[in-house]
């Protein structure tokens, strides 16, 4: 386990919470000093307050202790918000550095070599924004990674995706619902 990982959740489950230090502590019966030691990964926080801190953090002992990872069946999840997220990211930089930066479009150019496809235009369309995110959960589910199909089923507006991605997952013999 990597305390400075959970530590490091921790303080962002807090923060999300909105809860002070001061706060989760009295929540828990411990000082806030007990809570500012698990957030810099000096000590991890007492199996018996584990289920009390995960209810105050909104989350699992498992995403808790593996830092905000979860791990399904021993393959760790790549959830479909970081994909999406990757992709808007990647348009933020064309909106931040100008769509004619060097930097920008040589990083375009190499994705649409690499890919052999036009990734603005895809960007652009739900539909093919879909292929997107499916070609990155396939290649993680081909690298070892799990993907919630319940995510995907939520996040696809393109049905064939969906199938597409729950296909590559059956045949890892993960049938993860």
């Amino acid at each position: 386990m990597d305390n400075l990982k959970i530590g490091a959740y921790i303080q962002s489950r807090r923060k999300a919470a909105g809860l002070t230090q001061k706060e989760l502590a009295e929540r828990l019966h411990v000082s806030f000093q007990a809570v500012s030691k698990w957030e810099n990964g000096e000590c991890l926080p007492d199996t018996g307050l584990l289920l009390d801190l995960c209810a105050c953090l909104n989350t699992t002992a498992d995403r808790l202790l593996n830092g905000g990872s979860v791990v399904i069946r021993g393959r760790r999840l790549l959830p479909v918000e970081d994909v999406i997220t990757g992709f808007a990211h990647l348009e933020e930089i064309g909106r931040l550095f100008g769509e004619s930066c060097s930097f920008f479009t040589a990083m375009i150019e190499g994705i649409n070599e690499k890919m052999n496809m036009d990734v603005l235009a895809y960007l652009k369309n739900p539909q093919t924004r879909d292929v997107l995110y499916a070609e990155v959960l396939i290649q993680g589910i081909l690298m070892g990674r799990s993907v919630d199909m319940g995510e995907v089923e939520a996040a696809f507006v393109n049905p064939k995706m969906v199938e597409t991605v729950r296909s590559y997952l059956a045949r890892t013999g993960e049938g993860i619902e």
